[in-house]
């Protein structure tokens, strides 16, 4: 790799650390912790609208600190669906926000290199 492109990479990586540790702050609170009973209504939700649309996937629902509380896996689901629903589910509890806003901010704020 050439120096240019190191630092350009390097840059960018600080750049948009700096701005997830700004967004940090305007997260929510962690909000009081989700129990088992809960869990379940909410994955019966997230079944219900899958069935709905047709959609076969995994359905994950971790606490606050971002420990498994509830899992299921629908008929027929991709076994890759198991993890990722499962990391998702971390990804938002640990940053207080859904992976679908790192998508975002990966696709729209970083420079194009």
């Amino acid at each position: 790799m050439n120096r240019k492109f190191v630092l350009t990479l390097a840059l960018a990586l600080a750049v948009n650390s700096v701005a997830l540790q700004s967004h940090a702050q305007d997260a929510p609170s962690y909000g009081t912790a989700i129990n088992l009973e809960t869990a379940r209504k909410v994955a019966a939700g997230a079944e219900a609208e899958a069935r709905k649309n047709n959609w076969r996937m995994a359905i994950a629902i971790v606490d606050n600190h971002d420990t498994l509380v509830y899992y299921q896996m629908l008929d027929d689901t991709q076994y890759g669906s198991a993890f990722v629903s499962i990391d998702k589910a971390k990804t938002a509890a640990l940053f207080r926000r859904s992976s679908k806003a790192f998508e975002v901010r990966a696709r729209f704020s970083g420079p194009q290199l």
